[in-house]
């Protein structure tokens, strides 16, 4: 218990931190919060909650660099049951239409296929972020493509590059070998094939202290090289802003470029990505239960501003009346075409 507690204190300490780092003022940079004032909008509003963003713990094979999540195979951070059977009632309680399920690697949660054959009985669009090496770790998982293939799940795969060298060094040696591995079993069961009805995405992040390329330029490029090299097809890229945030801080003040990379997103931000912010439509749910407008404010632990904090006492009319809790890293998801969880926004 003792070393529980140290852990936690620990974490929530490191929270602190990264928070007053993205809270104070740099020379040169103006914040997100004068860039909504200037727009005459400096206080957002959700809208109608469409899609429950579930984080079913911290647990992953991988420790990859940009993860902002910092989940990696020594995280035990779990969803129970209980908190499991809330978000399933708030499901059946909300216009929620989408449940986007991530991590760490969502698919090692031991419930992970009793939850999502619960959501398929609510007719619910169903994702799993996957970061595709899980699904050839191992005989536990050998199962899950077909798994995913039977429920329709929509697949949202993590692959930073389509070459081996970029995605190497932002995910480790063989990461992209057994994403290719991984891509292959899915499209053999027809994910990213037209007509089947199996969607299958990929995901573009950064592999420095840039903005993303244009996502439909790329996209071509992607689709171009995989088919090229190993005949892979897949539905969309999404290309996704890096996030001052944990391990990708980390990097960028290891390499001195945190100033640099801050005035690049406030210089790049885009009033018209404002209205396609994920934080509107979307509710985070924390392993804990804990809500938060966003991912990265899970992550910051940027608690919601509202009296209904955790998902079990979910009330749809009281969440909608808050403010959203904003600070400087929101400048990533307003940069450029602006960045959500499902791409570029403009």
């Amino acid at each position: 218990m003792g070393k529980t507690l140290q852990k936690k204190g620990s974490e929530l300490s490191n929270f602190k931190v990264q928070v007053d780092k993205l809270s104070a003022l740099i020379e040169g940079v103006e914040g997100f919060s004068s860039k909504l004032s200037k727009m005459g909008t400096p206080i957002l509003k959700p809208s109608k909650l469409e899609i429950l963003q579930i984080n079913l713990g911290y647990m992953c094979n991988m420790t990859c660099e940009h993860c902002h999540v910092d989940a990696g195979p020594d995280r035990k951070e779990i969803m129970t049951h209980e908190v499991l059977e809330s978000c399933l009632k708030t499901v059946d309680a909300s216009s929620v239409h989408t449940v986007d399920l991530t991590g760490g690697a969502p698919e090692m949660h031991p419930e992970f296929k009793w939850f999502v054959s619960e959501l398929v009985k609510r007719s619910v669009r169903i994702i799993v972020r996957s970061n595709l090496t899980i699904l050839v770790s191992g005989k536990r998982f050998k199962s899950f493509p077909q798994f995913f293939a039977d429920n329709k799940l929509v697949v949202i795969a993590s692959l930073p590059c389509y070459t081996k060298a970029n995605t190497d060094k932002q995910r480790g040696d063989g990461a992209f070998t057994n994403s290719i591995k991984a891509l292959i079993i899915l499209n053999d069961l027809g994910y990213g094939k037209e007509g089947t009805g199996l969607e299958l995405d990929l995901v573009f992040n950064p592999g420095g202290p840039n903005l993303p390329s244009d996502q439909k330029a790329l996209e071509k490029d992607y689709k171009r090289e995989l088919f090229s090299d190993f005949e892979i097809q897949f539905n969309s890229l999404f290309t996704i802003t890096n996030l001052p945030i944990s391990r990708f801080l980390d990097y960028l003040l290891t390499i001195g470029k945190y100033e640099l990379y801050m005035k690049t997103l406030s210089d790049a931000f885009n009033p018209k990505s404002i209205d396609g912010l994920m934080c509107k439509n979307t509710l985070s749910v924390s392993w804990e239960g804990d809500l938060y407008d966003c991912d990265f404010n899970q992550m910051l632990d940027l608690s919601i501003a509202s009296p209904i904090g955790n998902i079990k006492d979910f009330e749809d009319e009281k969440l909608r009346n808050r403010n959203i809790v904003i600070n400087n890293h929101c400048l990533g998801c307003t940069a450029g075409a602006g960045s959500s969880c499902q791409g570029a926004l403009v």
